[in-house]
């Protein structure tokens, strides 16, 4: 014996329907409306459920069109032959039996099931609408992942990460659209306007912080970022170095300490010094750049000096000078390329002219003092070097090193009374090292050291060879910068000098202009 369990719209149908009609072969009944609906196993899709309702409703219609033509149907009993009189007072004839009120109980229950008919083909319709929308969502979704696995095959084979900085580049610069129809034919995909990548940067850029060039900004000249391919940099700069000397020389012999027989000399020098330098670079490629300095000088010493013999002897001497300075042409080249947690070496190679006024060019008077100021050397210098500019969040670390050949030079002249053979001037090492910071994307700083050595410098005057003392110089460095624009900023250095021959102080500002 098989069982079934009807569908409960089924009910709704038949339940009225048999109790209206009883076992009527119209009236459906639920052993009829069980063959033809599905289990409750099963699951009604919207279309099945709209379909369902729209036959309950056709066979309620068919139900009742036949119950409103039942209900029309006369319903009273065929007249008989009248009896006799005397029956007929006897025992009157009942009166037909109506239907009306059946009728109407029937029509207010086929109301009912309607409207409730009604409302759950309202409710189906509602959930097929959402089941729709719930459809194209899913399907949206998809077709975003589809595209998101698509990116990331044309990714890797259009441009695979081979450095750490290839990530950044390629996020400033985008992948071309050659590179992606290759990738797209290697994958087996045919490449699509929606998934090419963009030909330029997208977004806004990253913070400026970040940026090494403007860490180093503020550090000395020579030790910041190279220019980039095809860009020109003026770089207009203006120096000021105070330096002042006090010395004291006996030129005889001591024959006990506080008792001396000769000359007691003492000077006391003060030299002002301001420098306009006009600077020009321009990058010939992203790893070279050829840079031009001609610097314009204003000299004012002030010299004072006493003698002490069986006389004391005053002499003050003031002095005034402009001119040209040295020139210099140098040219930088960056050895490697960046790397994670790697320096950065950049080699310089600089060579100084010697278009400023010689120290044997000056006039002197008959007593050989010199009437004049030198604004150059006098000699050619080339100078190999090499730094590092090493990252290191939130600063970066720079330094280097660099030798300074003076060539010598046959002077062959009389200087006061004196002549002066061949000069060797003094060789000088240099060494340097710092740190720059970047505290917003406008301003940064920078501390450091530098240091030079200079050897003795060998003279020939007359037949002696004379030979000076080697020279110490150090200074510490501090440096500010201002960005103003994106292709201007304003950077002032000072330096202060920490050994006995260096300057007491120096204070230089310039103004990089991009173009």
């Amino acid at each position: 014996m098989t069982s079934t369990i009807s569908n409960p719209l089924a009910y709704i149908v038949a339940l009225p329907a048999a109790a209206l009609f009883g076992g009527s072969a119209d009236a459906a009944t639920p052993s009829t409306i069980e063959k033809e609906n599905v289990s409750p196993a099963q699951s009604f899709t919207a279309a099945e459920a709209e379909a369902e309702s729209a036959r309950i409703m056709a066979r309620l219609q068919a139900v009742q069109s036949k119950s409103q033509s039942r209900a029309a149907e006369p319903t009273t009993v065929p007249a008989e032959p009248s009896p006799a009189p005397i029956m007929q007072a006897a025992a009157p004839m009942p009166k037909p039996a109506t239907k009306k009120p059946q009728a109407k109980v029937m029509d207010q229950e086929t109301t009912n099931i309607t409207a409730a008919l009604q409302a759950i083909q309202s409710e189906l319709s509602e959930q097929k609408q959402l089941i729709a929308s719930q459809n194209a969502l899913i399907q949206s979704q998809n077709d975003k992942i589809k595209q998101l696995e698509l990116h990331n095959q044309l990714v890797r084979a259009a441009a695979p990460v081979e450095t750490p900085f290839a990530l950044s580049q390629m996020r400033g610069t985008g992948i071309q659209r050659s590179r992606v129809e290759t990738a797209a034919v290697q994958i087996g995909t045919s490449p699509d306007d929606e998934l090419t990548m963009p030909e330029g940067p997208v977004g806004e850029a990253p913070p400026e912080a970040n940026n090494i060039e403007q860490k180093v900004e503020a550090v000395p000249e020579g030790q910041g970022v190279l220019t980039p391919r095809g860009q020109f940099v003026l770089d207009p700069s203006i120096e000021y170095t105070r330096s002042s000397t006090n010395r004291l020389v006996f030129r005889g012999i001591e024959l006990i300490p506080g008792i001396q027989i000769g000359a007691i000399e003492a000077s006391d020098a003060d030299r002002d010094t301001i420098i306009g330098t006009f600077a020009m670079r321009y990058g010939l490629t992203n790893r070279l750049e050829i840079e031009g300095r001609v610097p314009l000088l204003y000299r004012k010493d002030r010299i004072q000096v006493v003698q002490q013999r069986d006389e004391q002897i005053t002499r003050e001497v003031g002095l005034e000078e402009t001119g040209i300075g040295d020139a210099e042409i140098s040219l930088r080249y960056q050895l490697n390329r960046p790397k994670s947690q790697s320096p950065i070496w950049v080699a310089g190679l600089r060579v100084k002219t010697d278009t400023g006024t010689s120290p044997y060019e000056i006039p002197f008077d008959e007593f050989g003092v010199a009437t004049g100021l030198a604004t150059g050397s006098g000699f050619w210098g080339v100078q190999p070097s090499i730094s590092f500019l090493l990252p290191s969040d939130p600063v970066v670390i720079y330094g280097g090193t660099g030798y300074l050949w003076n060539i010598e030079r046959n002077i062959d002249r009389v200087v006061g009374d004196v002549f002066v053979g061949k000069v060797d001037p003094g060789d000088a090492i240099n060494a340097s090292v710092g740190f720059g910071f970047a505290l917003n994307p406008r301003f940064s700083f920078s501390l450091g050291y530098r240091h030079n050595y200079i050897f003795s410098t060998k003279t020939q005057l007359g037949d002696t060879l004379q030979e000076s003392n080697d020279i110490q110089v150090g200074s510490l460095n501090f440096g500010m910068s201002y960005r103003l624009s994106e292709k201007q900023s304003m950077n002032l250095g000072f330096q202060f000098g920490v050994t006995e021959d260096a300057p007491d102080v120096s204070i230089v500002a310039r103004i990089p202009f991009r173009f």
